[in-house]
């Protein structure tokens, strides 16, 4: 029996369903499984990456399949990067699987479930789906081109499709598999797991012995931190009128570690409006998150209050494993808002309170000995 798993990041890759494919299929071989990986040749933020076709990474075999290389930057160019990763995958796939394999299917791209569900229906495989994110909820609630109405309920009637024929369908979180409760998943084919983070490798670091506070020029500094992609489904808004408040603040620093469309947007406007006190970084590498991580005093966590329910930000965990604070901006009544007021691991705002943003760091950025205890009860 092999596990063959399906996304369109991995190893290498940095991007956050890469490192979760990574950590999970190297266990699978480190414990003798059999695993393989059908992906592709690009990198999340190196979209002219040409990674080798075929290689072996620690006892996993990699199918690399071609697909073009236009990017995340526009959406047309993007459609045209998972259409043609979509078909050479399931044309690597067909040739691949055989009777009795599992088929883990990842969702990137969208509907990559639909062909997985057909290939693993003909082979006699085991389709298992690892839900990350919902589609085509998440491009109907951002109101992306051509996702509403006719073609948005028909994407969701045939992905439904497909997770009705699948073993298994693994969700993130509570509210994610209510979502497809209530549109007729069978509750018994869905299983609650939720992401993680390599609490070894990522471990707590004081400020003061964290090399890149020095690199960065942010000693003394009360560091408000974002890590990873900054992208449609978060939103700036709230964080720039915060840092626009507190310009004048010489204590607080706002730092973006990662990239994405909001990062660079948010970059050119800090530009515009000549804010010194928010710094940008660009993705760092997998074994330095303990520092990357452990440079800001709190971290924020932003989710769209139209997507609950359909993501939910594996970041908390990395953020946890470092034993820092949560800042979230979103819904109140949504999956981590709860979280967050449930283990009393950090503050949670409405999106769009930009002053009530500023007063609470500026009240947090006074108070080291709950900013420790958040961070404790995190990790």
């Amino acid at each position: 029996m092999r596990i063959i798993f399906l996304n369109r990041y991995f190893s290498p890759d940095h991007s956050a369903t890469s490192q979760m494919l990574s950590d999970l299929v190297f266990h699978l071989a480190s414990a003798g499984f059999a695993v393989e990986v059908v992906t592709s040749r690009q990198g999340y933020d190196t979209p002219q990456a040409r990674l080798p076709a075929r290689e072996e990474l620690r006892g996993v075999a990699v199918h690399r399949v071609w697909s073009t290389r236009f990017g995340r930057r526009v959406l047309v160019g993007r459609g045209l990067d998972y259409l043609t990763f979509f078909l050479s995958a399931t044309w690597r796939l067909r040739r691949l699987t055989r009777r009795g394999d599992i088929l883990v299917a990842m969702t990137d791209p969208p509907l990559i479930a639909l062909p997985a569900a057909w290939i693993a229906r003909r082979q006699g495989a085991r389709l298992v789906n690892w839900i990350q994110d919902l589609f085509p909820e998440v491009a109907i609630a951002l109101r992306v081109a051509g996702s509403q109405g006719r073609l948005g309920r028909y994407a969701a009637r045939w992905r439904n499709r497909a997770l009705d024929l699948a073993a298994c369908n693994v969700v993130l979180g509570g509210s994610m598999a209510q979502s497809l409760i209530t549109q007729g998943i069978s509750q018994e084919k869905i299983e609650q797991i939720a992401n993680w983070a390599d609490a070894e490798q990522i471990q707590p670091l004081a400020g003061d012995a964290n090399p890149l506070r020095e690199a960065w020029g942010l000693q003394g500094k009360f560091v408000v931190g974002y890590s990873g992609n900054l992208g449609r489904a978060h939103g700036y808004q709230t964080l720039l009128q915060a840092a626009q408040i507190l310009a004048a603040q010489e204590k607080i620093r706002f730092l973006f570690t990662g990239g994405g469309v909001g990062m660079e947007r948010l970059a050119e406007e800090c530009r515009a409006r000549g804010l010194q006190n928010v710094l940008f970084q660009p993705y760092q590498p997998r074994e330095r998150l303990r520092e990357s991580l452990g440079v800001a005093d709190i971290h924020m966590v932003i989710l769209r209050p139209e997507l609950e329910g359909f993501v939910l930000p594996s970041k908390i965990y990395g953020i946890g494993a470092a034993g820092r604070p949560l800042l979230f901006i979103g819904a109140p009544d949504g999956e981590i808002a709860q979280l967050v007021r449930d283990e009393s691991i950090g503050v949670g705002l409405a999106p769009g309170d930009g002053q009530g943003l500023a007063d609470t760091l500026v009240q947090l950025s006074k108070d080291a000995g709950l900013l420790d205890a958040m961070g404790a009860r995190a990790r």
